[in-house]
């Protein structure tokens, strides 16, 4: 059976968004003011547009992509016992799921193969750590300063919310919301006005540029309230998202679970070194459980609070970059930004990996 063809205008519109879209970020990294990146933005969102027109063509015409109904998949998957909600009858904590045995094989199989593909096949160091870590080496790593994520309240009820989730959440649904009154449709919301759906939309885009006061004030200027109640919204407070614990019955001594694998692979470089006789570059990796508080966990098994990572920590001599594998892969090409290019905000350039290299 052969392959559907693509479409070259939907191949080339979506090509253009990943190239215009990494302008964007590489402008955000820049933290350039809003007046320099509305440019790139409105370039962006205008090929967004473009494709959200030719893939209703493409439908109307009967040759769009089939839309994937993942509400309809979850339930298929809860029905038979892929995963389901853990602590189920005593009302669950959101976050937290346990997998039954379809999906524990998966799973195992998963692993199987990601070991035999890397792992094995690169001759990696594999390594099992604790889950409990010490608060010197993550006070060390800036986890228990930077690791945290805006949050905001519900002033009557309490419920929480992630900040810029929150924003992202309201101003999508006013957007879609206008969209179906102009159509005719029903909707809660209302007809925007002339340059708010643009406003919102370059807000969209440049969100992840906006942090501590700055977010909440923009929270108040786009009059952000619960979603389900209309209740206004506290102030945003930072909420660091890794679960601390204290280590030992004296309660001195604290302690967090991971959010992450590395960690652990960073601490034991030099064990791993020794092990390796001392030669350089080698890879270490590890498979194991990491836990992040999430403000808010959403959409299934996307965003919780506990979950498994396969994680790979290369380690390179910057002095001697020499691998005895390297030739295999010396010719491929790939998209790679230089320094250069990223402080332009260009995008990438495409080149061998030997010639970056050895460049």
């Amino acid at each position: 059976m052969s392959a559907p063809a693509v479409d070259p205008v939907l191949a080339e519109l979506e090509a253009a968004i990943t190239k215009q879209g990494d302008v964007v970020k590489a402008l955000k990294s820049q933290k350039v003011s809003k007046d320099e990146i509305k440019p790139a933005v409105d370039k962006l969102l205008q090929l967004k547009e473009n494709l959200k027109e030719h893939l209703a063509k493409m439908e109307a015409a009967g040759e769009g992509p089939a839309k994937f109904d993942r509400s309809a998949l979850e339930q298929l998957l809860t029905r038979r016992f892929f995963f389901a909600p853990s602590f189920q009858i005593y009302g669950g904590i959101a976050g937290l799921f346990d997998y039954g045995p379809p999906a524990c094989a998966l799973q195992s199989n998963i692993l199987s193969i990601w070991r035999q593909h890397f792992v094995l096949e690169e001759d990696m160091l594999e390594v099992e750590c604790t889950n409990l870590t010490p608060e010197s080496v993550f006070k060390t790593s800036g986890h228990v300063d930077r690791f945290s994520d805006a949050m905001v309240k519900d002033v009557k009820t309490g419920d929480i919310f992630r900040a810029d989730h929150l924003v992202k959440q309201v101003l999508q649904q006013r957007i879609a919301d206008d969209a179906k009154l102009r159509t005719g449709g029903k909707a809660k919301g209302v007809i925007l006005e002339a340059g708010v759906k643009e406003e919102y939309e370059l807000v969209l885009e440049t969100l992840d540029n906006y942090q501590g006061e700055e977010l909440g004030q923009l929270m108040k200027k786009l009059d952000i309230r619960a979603p389900e109640t209309g209740n206004e919204i506290s102030d945003p407070v930072q909420f660091n998202l890794m679960f601390d614990t204290q280590i030992g019955p004296t309660g001195q001594f604290k302690g967090y679970l991971r959010p992450e694998t590395a960690q652990g692979q960073m601490l034991n470089f030099k064990k791993l070194l020794e092990f390796n006789l001392g030669q350089m570059p080698f890879a270490s990796a590890s498979v194991g459980k990491s836990f992040r508080n999430e403000i808010s966990p959403r959409q299934g098994l996307l965003r919780v609070r506990e979950f498994t990572m396969a994680e790979i920590e290369h380690f390179v001599d910057p002095n001697n970059k020499d691998h005895p594998r390297f030739n295999e892969v010396r010719h491929v090409v790939l998209p790679l930004y230089s320094a250069d290019a990223q402080q332009a905000a260009s995008g990438p350039i495409y080149i061998s990996i030997g010639e970056a290299v050895d460049s």
